[in-house]
């Protein structure tokens, strides 16, 4: 890195005062080897391994990379390690505070250094999704020439945050979140080595537990809070930071919620039962409860996608397309913001009108299909494309639906062992109320019955409601939407 006297100085005084840092910053790692997670980008021979002169050189040089990844996943730790680790010149800028005019400084003196010297230059570019499109262009004669080699970093996706002609001639390297094991032994590095704490305290496993859950798969965010919860400890002539003095210090209650045990089923079924239930508001805390915790967002999405079709059904037909959608834009863009699709899809489906038709349906067959209530297909009904299969019967007296007025012959397709069940038994909730008509009159069609329309009703003078005591309200469904309906419940409450 460049030296002038203001790092020299905060580099100096760091050594001296280890806590004048911040834990996070003690605990970077200082060579490859020391980095938690992101194994896939530093096998032997990986671009990183090559930044820092692993490998030996040959002809083909180290390229430039520009680092993908969330927040606190090892992105400026890594361009850290490469500059303690390389021989080579090491500048660092970041987008939010450096032009253009400190773009063509870097790449003037790498020039000269390269001339001069013979020593390549390595550029750091935090935040580079911050730059314009003239000053992403700036850098651009520096990288092809390779007068610099770029380290870039970012958190939003480079293919739209990044120019095009920049990430043909850089390698894309994607960090993933780190997960709980990278971050448990971050942690129990950070309590042990002594630019860390030392030793001076413990963390137990329900507040382990805590911190991790707290972190999100974030390092920074979790060495930031082991940092507080261990200074509140201390301060109380602690060694251990227990649960209640980490939920003191970062302010945050824990979860009573375990993952892997029975809060992890108890908390879900609570979420699916309150969606069952219709319960709107009980549904999104039990939903709030998953997502503090830490729970993965695609299993949330499977349980809603089940909801979809085991409480609701054909009663709102928009249900399951509603879920679906929810889990393929959880898998996209993940936690925080899909806190945001999970409770879309929550509220729709705890105001959607409720049946189980199609649960109790499936449930019926296939109890007949255990009960060995299944039978030969009916030879009509069976495969009649091969050579020698109208001398069997197969195929012989179907009726092509299409070529039948209305579409519907009147045939028998189920087996004679279930013939005349009737497995799916709609209710006359919300949508459902005009499958369960269509269910009767495709019924009646197939056994060949004709439905004998009532006659219309005959003109006459028009009388008010008064007058018609014949004709009964109609009662008013569950869940029915109508706005009328809404305001009356909501002056009931």
């Amino acid at each position: 890195m460049e030296p002038d006297l203001f790092t020299a100085a905060a580099e100096e005084r760091q050594e001296k005062d280890p806590a004048s840092s911040p834990l996070a910053v003690r605990m970077r790692p200082r060579t490859l080897d020391e980095v938690v997670g992101q194994q896939h980008l530093l096998k032997p021979g990986s671009p990183l391994r090559r930044l820092v002169g692993e490998g030996g050189g040959g002809p083909a040089g180290p390229s430039s990379v520009i680092l993908w990844g969330p927040p606190g996943t090892g992105k400026t730790t890594l361009a850290y390690v490469v500059s303690k680790a390389t021989n080579k010149r090491f500048v660092e800028l970041s987008a939010i505070t450096a032009g253009v005019k400190e773009v063509r400084a870097v790449i003037d003196g790498a020039r000269r250094a390269t001339g001069g010297f013979g020593k390549e230059t390595v550029l750091f570019l935090d935040e580079i999704h911050r730059f314009s499109k003239a000053q992403q262009d700036s850098l651009l004669p520096a990288v092809e020439n390779r007068w610099v080699t770029l380290i870039a970093a970012t958190t939003e996706n480079p293919y739209f945050s990044v120019i095009s002609p920049l990430l043909s001639r850089s390698l894309l390297l994607t960090l993933e979140p780190l997960t709980d094991d990278d971050l448990r032994a971050l942690q129990h590095r950070a309590i042990a080595e002594e630019r860390g704490l030392g030793g001076a305290v413990t963390l137990p496993a329900d507040a382990e537990a805590h911190l991790l859950r707290i972190a999100g798969g974030d390092a920074r965010r979790a060495l930031t809070a082991l940092e507080a919860g261990a200074g509140s400890a201390l301060s109380k002539g602690e060694q251990e930071i227990t649960l209640q003095t980490l939920e003191e210090s970062v302010d945050r209650a824990a979860v009573k919620y375990d993952r892997d045990g029975d809060q992890h089923y108890d908390v879900a079924s609570a979420l699916i039962k309150s969606i069952r239930g219709s319960d709107v508001d009980a549904a999104l805390h039990y939903l709030a409860r998953m997502i503090e915790a830490g729970e993965d967002p695609r299993f949330i999405a499977r349980r809603l996608m089940i909801s979809a079709s085991e409480d609701i059904g054909l009663a709102d037909p928009t249900a399951l397309p509603t879920a679906v959608a929810a889990a393929q834009a959880v898998a996209m863009i993940g936690f925080p913001e899909a806190a945001l699709t999970l409770s879309h899809a929550t509220i729709a489906l705890a105001l959607a009108p409720k049946s189980n038709a199609a649960t109790t349906a499936i449930g019926a067959a296939l109890e007949d299909v255990r009960k060995g209530l299944a039978g030969p297909v009916p030879p009509h009904l069976r495969d009649g494309h091969y050579k020698g299969a109208a001398k069997l019967g197969h195929a012989q007296g179907y009726v092509y639906p299409h070529d039948v007025p209305g579409g519907i012959a009147a045939q028998q397709y189920a087996p004679d062992a279930i013939h005349g069940r009737r497995y799916y038994q709609p209710t006359r909730y919300g949508a459902e109320a005009r499958y369960a008509d269509v269910a009767d009159r495709v019924r009646e069609r197939l056994r060949g019955e004709t439905r004998t329309e009532r006659p219309a009703p005959k003109k006459g003078p028009k009388k008010g409601p008064e007058e018609s005591p014949g004709k009964a309200e109609p009662q008013a469904e569950p869940h029915a939407q109508s706005k009328a309906g809404t305001e009356e419940s909501a002056d009931a409450q």
